[in-house]
């Protein structure tokens, strides 16, 4: 059967167009019920025979009881295509959810094309809305199944639209709220995880309400879309993604183009219900409120400051945002005053779900009632969020997962529900699960669909690999591979010949993973959609399923590989005099650490091929490194810990600062030469869907705490570019031999983060990363790993003209979709290492009080900030009992020290002091690493 849907659309040149597109209505759709007989027998079925009732669920069910649906208490439910659809418009993350909930073999959720099948298609009505023709179209294909069915079992049509509602009843069908369908299921803990309207489409008598009738307004109503829009053109108010602090949650920022400057945003007040990550509209403050305030240790009982690994970038340090204020002849920097805000309105939420424990509380009197509670995220971003459970005593001291619903204008917290049980408080397993969830990352099984496009293994090379023209047989070039020790996903090799002509041929191959992966499949498509392994202490989390991994794409030693190469001859002073790309069969020699490494080329006696293959790449590794460096390239320091892990118990029984050899910075070099090329290669071909990846120079509020710091000690830095900034580094020495090195982790917290981006999107000169000063720069030698990688091989496959360019790579939007996406992913995957990293050093701290010299990094009004160098962490140090803002003592700002007047006892910053490292326990089942002078 065909049916014709019309309608109009503007064209570019402002012309109205009208299309037709052809819609065919089928009857072989089937139900999916197991014992229905009417249905082809061969028809997909997984509604239970057993089962209560078939529920049917509308849009809003879906969008928020998302938590509810994948409690595997509701099953035999039916997704209609129309309510999938308006879910993947409204709410990709979402729908992303239903979709593995509709995927999953071991779950009952049936997807029915309504849309499709001839009974329960309908067409628009005249003057009928998207929405209300929606709501018919789901009512009737209710009434198909309650009719098709023919009463062998009940169908339910689960909304909260009371107008939906009220005409399925008239229509004769059954239909029931969220909230009286799962308290007839006689579980009173599901109840917590029904998320309660605010629309008002539910009548309040329908939802239980335990609030004061009377509450004070303590927030700013949010201004309609209209007037925010309004706002914008007119430029009343400014749009961005709203930060808050991640040492300070009363304190935001937004990055605002139409003003070219970032706005403060002050206290929860001004923050006006937004949450970190959303999209907001910004009002600015009088100027004459652009004041800032002194700077203090944070110490409130909830919200004091704690011990954290040294930051690695601007994004993740604490934000300084306190006066300094020059004195005459001072060479401190001024710092002017930066525009302050408040949030008028919402342009989009970025609510989550959330780690965390509830604040410890008393047992209600009384057993089996609603019980009103504070829950605390782990983040310490998020407010606290008011949840209602019937199951109080199992969540106390337990982590668990909230989902925030609503905020009212009248209430100091969000409203929020509870999702699950994650473990109890301090174990480590549950610690971890929440440093994923938290950082949002994806720790699922790979699906069947995923794992059916691997090769069949064991995998071997076959005569067609090598038959191809396109791929070079290099097994019998001499490569090896360098990398951490234990490493099992190695996805890059090297060789290094001394050709006749006393040149050297080096070549970098890479794991030619895309040979694997196709573009479009599943497997690529949960690639993508994970972006990165993520790396935890003792633990990774694959973007690519282990077979690949670990074997079919590893370059491993003794086996035949596939892989992409860049091979380049180069002059003994490390002069390019030509570059190739090929895909290439290689056979590796040896799989060396990077202690393996270096310890053969230190080794005089040993001179066989393979040590003077190292020691001639690592010759030229140095020119190289050394012409980066003259060119403005930036030598930054971090603080890299390590851990020792007890192999039975997996707890940290050794924590130490990882030591960088010249085997790491030899690898280092002839990767990022690889990245570089591959770049310019590949921009050359495509310049607009290059994906490459920028470094941001730093704003001259990233600098300013290095500048401070620096000035206090005599030291004059020039930021004017990253040759300037490489330079005055250089010379940054005292007698002090760790001087230099804090020097440099202290700029490299100034730093912007490297971003991916699509070439299509800005001007060249945006292009140029400036901690490498390369005006080109991608991603290419980790494709096991990293999915950028991926998507720059396909281009570079598509440059050399062996494999055609897929068809994403000509939208536009969806690439810097994929860019974002990677960034995004890239990002959480940092922060989940480092969040790791510092929940096994509490681990190891627990048992292990310690004595240990640190340096102060930053004064503050009552105490200072130290960094510990032998264990790569920062925190604070507390002058004064908590809650005195200063006491007795004295804060000089331009020489960043801190003085007790009367007495000869004062501390500067880069000062060594003395600090007892243990962890302690304020409140129950909360440790937490306490730093303190001796």
């Amino acid at each position: 059967m065909l049916q014709s849907k019309s309608f109009v659309k503007k064209t570019k040149q402002g012309r109205i167009q009208k299309y037709v597109r052809e819609h065919y209505l089928r009857d072989d759709v089937y139900c999916g019920f197991v014992p229905c007989t009417a249905c082809d027998a061969a028809a997909e079925r997984k509604l239970d025979a057993s089962a209560a009732a078939i529920l049917v669920v509308d849009t809003n069910v879906v969008l928020h009881q998302i938590d509810l649906l994948e409690n595997p208490a509701i099953e035999d439910v039916v997704l209609l295509s129309v309510v999938l659809e308006e879910v993947k418009n409204k709410n990709l993350a979402v729908f992303n959810r239903i979709k593995a909930l509709c995927t999953n073999k071991a779950r009952r959720f049936y997807v029915f094309a309504n849309e499709q099948h001839r009974d329960t298609y309908v067409k628009d009505m005249v003057g009928e809305s998207s929405n209300d023709r929606n709501d018919r179209a789901i009512r009737v294909a209710a009434r198909w199944y309650q009719s098709h069915l023919g009463g062998s079992v009940k169908v339910l049509l689960i909304t909260n639209d009371r107008e939906n509602k009220r005409k399925a009843i008239e229509e004769g069908l059954n239909a029931e709220t969220v909230e009286s369908y799962v308290r007839s299921l006689a579980q009173p803990s599901l109840l917590d995880l029904v998320v309660v309207p605010t629309s008002g489409d539910v009548a309040m008598e329908d939802v239980e309400d335990h609030r004061p009738s009377k509450k004070k307004v303590i927030y700013s109503e949010h201004k309609p879309m209209s007037e925010i829009t309004s706002g914008l053109r007119c430029g009343i108010y400014h749009q961005g993604k709203l930060r808050v602090n991640r040492y300070n949650p009363f304190e935001a920022y937004v990055g605002s183009e139409s003003i070219g400057d970032e706005i403060v945003i002050r206290g929860r007040s001004n923050m006006n219900r937004a949450f970190d990550g959303d999209i907001v509209a910004v009002e600015l403050l009088p100027q004459d409120q652009w004041h800032e305030s002194k700077s203090f240790i944070a110490d409130d009982d909830e919200e004091e400051e704690e011990v954290h690994l040294v930051p690695n970038s601007a994004d993740d340090a604490p934000r300084n945002t306190s006066s300094t204020q020059s004195t005459v002849g001072s060479s401190a920097p001024s710092v002017a005053s930066r525009p302050l805000g408040r949030v008028a309105g919402i342009i989009k939420r970025n609510w989550n779900s959330y780690c965390g424990s509830l604040q410890p509380m008393p047992m209600p009197a009384g057993s089996g009632g609603v019980a009103h509670a504070l829950f605390v995220s782990k983040d310490r971003r998020i407010p606290k969020i008011r949840i209602q459970t019937r199951q109080l005593e199992n969540l106390l001291n337990k982590r668990i997962v909230v989902a925030v619903d609503s905020w009212d204008v009248s209430s100091r917290y969000p409203s929020g529900h509870y999702v699950r049980t994650i473990g109890d408080i301090g174990d480590k397993e549950t610690e971890t699960e929440v440093v994923l969830i938290e950082n949002d990352i994806n720790t699922r099984p790979f699906s069947t669909q995923v794992l059916s496009c691997l090769p069949p293994l064991p995998w071997t090379l076959s005569p067609e690999d090598l038959a191809n023209p396109n791929r070079q047989d290099l097994r019998h070039v001499r490569v090896f591979s360098v990398d951490p020790p234990g490493c099992r996903d190695i996805d890059d090799a090297l060789h290094c010949t001394l050709l006749p002509n006393g040149n050297f041929e080096v070549g970098v191959h890479i794991a030619d993973v895309t040979n694997f992966v196709h573009p479009g499949t599943p497997l690529d498509e949960e690639a993508a959609q994970r972006g990165t392994s993520v790396y935890l202490v003792g633990q990774r989390i694959d973007m690519l399923p282990k077979p690949l991994t670990e074997d079919v794409c590893s370059l491993r030693a003794d086996v035949e590989r596939l892989a992409f190469s860049v091979i380049w001859e180069m002059t003994p002073d490390a002069d390019i005099i030509s570059t190739r790309y090929t895909k290439s069969v290689i056979k590796s020699c040896a799989a060396m650490s990077y202690v393996e490494a270096q310890a053969r080329m230190d080794d005089s006696r040993l001179v066989d091929p393979l040590t003077v293959d190292l020691r001639n790449l690592n010759s030229l590794a140095k020119i190289m490194r050394q012409r980066r460096c003259e060119r403005g390239a930036l030598t930054l320091a971090s603080a890299e810990v390590k851990f020792e892990i007890d192999s039975e118990t997996h707890d940290p029984l050794d924590i130490g600062i990882y030591q960088i050899r010249e085997a790491n910075q030899m690898i280092e070099e002839f990767m990022l030469a690889a990245n570089i090329s591959v770049a310019e290669k590949i921009l050359k071909h495509f310049p607009l869907c290059s994906l490459l990846r920028r470094h941001p120079s730093p704003t001259k509020e990233m600098l300013e705490p290095l500048l401070r710091t620096a000035s206090s000690v005599g030291l004059n830095l020039d930021v004017s570019s990253s040759k300037a900034l490489a330079e005055s580094l250089d010379n940054a020495k005292r007698d002090d031999p760790y001087f230099n090195k804090l020097i440099r982790i202290l700029a490299t917290r100034c730093m912007t983060q490297a971003v991916y981006f699509c070439s299509g999107d800005l001007t060249f000169s945006e292009y140029y990363h400036y901690g490498l000063a390369a005006s080109l720069y991608t991603h290419f030698t980790s494709p096991i790993r990293r999915y950028a990688d991926v998507v720059a091989h396909r281009l570079l496959a598509a440059a050399l003209e062996i494999a055609k360019l897929p068809p994403i790579f000509q939208d536009g939007p969806q690439l810097t979709g994929i860019a974002d996406n990677l960034n995004y992913r890239h990002r959480n995957a940092q922060m989940a290492s480092r969040a790791s990293v510092e929940l096994h050093t509490l681990i190891y701290f627990r048992t292990r009080p310690t004595d240990t010299e640190a340096r102060i990094v930053k004064v503050k009004a009552n105490g200072f900030i130290v960094f510990v160098p032998k264990f790569g962490i920062e925190g604070p140090i507390y002058l004064t009992p908590k809650g005195d803002k200063g006491g007795d003592w004295v804060v000089d700002e331009v020489n960043q020290r801190v003085t007790k007047p009367g007495t000869n006892i004062s501390y500067a910053v880069l000062q060594t002091v003395r600090i007892r490292m243990e962890v302690v326990e304020p409140q129950p089942h909360r440790p937490k690493l306490l730093l303190t002078l001796i």
